[in-house]
């Protein structure tokens, strides 16, 4: 029997509240114990957020697909695997969390619940690191959920730890993170102005990888009758 959407909805809230409070949290520990070695606090953010994610979507997955992405929410949708209806409850439910995990994360550390971010993240590489980072993140689960979904949260874990270094933009891939880490003036900070930019390109990698993953794993079916394939 499939969960109730309230509590498909609140599934989606903590999830994203507990990743950004690892993505804010162990990029705030990470600053302060590097001693000024950029490198080695993004390794912390890197593996810090990885491991969350495994963790999140193995936790909340049986619930309500473990999204945490509103690109993903998206796609399922698209896909057919979530109503249109309800969509819009899950991309608030996403947006939101990620607002509050910001806000956890800066209450552990004894910083201001809101602070908004002067960190510059603009300019084409950034733009298309992005489109890159949620392209491939796609790809992935798409790809894993169609033949091995007990391997997706590794998979996806595997990803987001590689493309924090493969991308320049450190692979948000997440349009609510990006929103809401636009209100974290530490290392894992967005300036507004450039969230825009980064939502665009994220949204535009989702759409093109549904699209182009679509096509690739086309299947036809025999119809019984005439022997021609009959596309699905």
């Amino acid at each position: 029997m499939r969960t109730s959407l309230p509590r498909r909805i609140v599934a989606e809230f903590t999830g994203t509240l507990l990743l950004l409070a690892a993505v804010v949290g162990s990029g705030i520990m990470g600053e302060r114990l590097a001693g000024g070695n950029v490198a080695i606090a993004l390794l912390a953010n890197t593996v810090a957020t990885g491991a969350a994610l495994i963790a999140l979507i193995l936790s909340f997955g049986p619930i309500s697909g473990a999204h945490l992405n509103p690109a993903v929410t998206l796609t399922d949708a698209w896909l057919g695997g979530i109503a249109w209806r309800e969509t819009p409850s899950y991309i608030m439910a996403q947006i939101t969390g990620a607002f509050a995990g910001v806000g956890v994360a800066h209450l552990m550390f004894g910083l201001t619940v809101y602070t908004v971010s002067t960190r510059v993240r603009s300019g084409t590489a950034q733009m298309f690191s992005e489109f890159v980072a949620t392209f491939g993140l796609m790809v992935v689960i798409l790809g894993c959920a169609r033949t091995r979904p007990s391997t997706t949260p590794f998979a996806v874990g595997a990803y987001i730890t590689a493309a924090y270094w493969f991308t320049a933009s450190t692979s948000f891939a997440n349009p609510a993170v990006t929103v809401a880490r636009s209100l974290t003036n530490t290392f894992a900070g967005i300036r507004p102005g450039d969230v825009s930019g980064f939502v665009t390109a994220e949204l535009a990698g989702a759409f093109c990888a549904t699209l182009l993953f679509g096509w690739m794993t086309h299947v036809a079916r025999i119809d019984p009758q005439t022997k021609h394939d009959i596309g699905m």
